[in-house]
């Protein structure tokens, strides 16, 4: 069975060291999944002041949030928490209350930075707020990458094979992950709230 994922890229950036890890990691993965990039630049600022009329660009973002199954953030570090820019497409994808679009995806979290730690806290932060949001997430293993532009392609060749294991370790355990939590959320399934009635 394939599996939808759609991935956020956390900047803005025109050459963005994370989309192109983010390349890196589509073409690594496994077949098990297909990708596709959830655009942030073009979303409003967020304010609860919309919830009553959401406008097009919060409706085909919650939108497309809906139709994967799970979601992997590929984001750098700003001022040691979330870019703005992405909070803000997570803020629209949680509301209007009550339609929470995360909910119970199963998602992923990664960022390049040209230091060793550069994202660590950034992870930190989308944790937290993954958690409020009831997203299931890839504890382990954790993956902050030291970017080395030499070691990556524009159409996400990885040149440093330890780089390409560590890269493909961690997108095939995120599919794993994607496997079992999904399993786990199934109609019927003994952990679930709801369960399908036998007949």
């Amino acid at each position: 069975m394939t599996h939808r994922i759609g991935y956020f890229v956390g900047s803005l950036a025109k050459d963005s060291i994370n989309r192109t890890l983010a390349r890196a990691l589509v073409a690594l993965a496994p077949d098990t999944l297909t990708f596709t990039e959830i655009p942030i630049g073009d979303l409003p600022l967020y304010s609860p002041d919309f919830d009553e009329d959401f406008p097009p660009a919060g409706r085909a973002l919650k939108e497309a949030i809906e139709a994967c199954d799970g979601i992997l953030f590929v984001s750098p570090e700003y001022n040691r928490s979330i870019p703005g820019a992405l909070k803000n497409a997570i803020d629209w994808g949680s509301r209007p209350w009550g339609t929470n679009s995360f909910a119970r995806k199963p998602t992923g979290i990664i960022g390049a930075s040209p230091g060793r730690v550069g994202t660590a806290v950034m992870q930190s932060s989308m944790r937290s707020v993954l958690s409020f949001l009831d997203a299931p997430q890839l504890n382990s293993p954790e993956a902050y990458v030291m970017y080395d532009p030499e070691v990556y392609g524009p159409d996400g060749e990885v040149r440093d094979e330890e780089t390409a294991q560590f890269l493909r370790h961690y997108i095939e355990e995120y599919a794993a992950f994607v496997e079992r939590v999904l399993a786990a959320n199934a109609p019927g399934h003994i952990g679930d709230p709801n369960p399908v009635a036998s007949h």
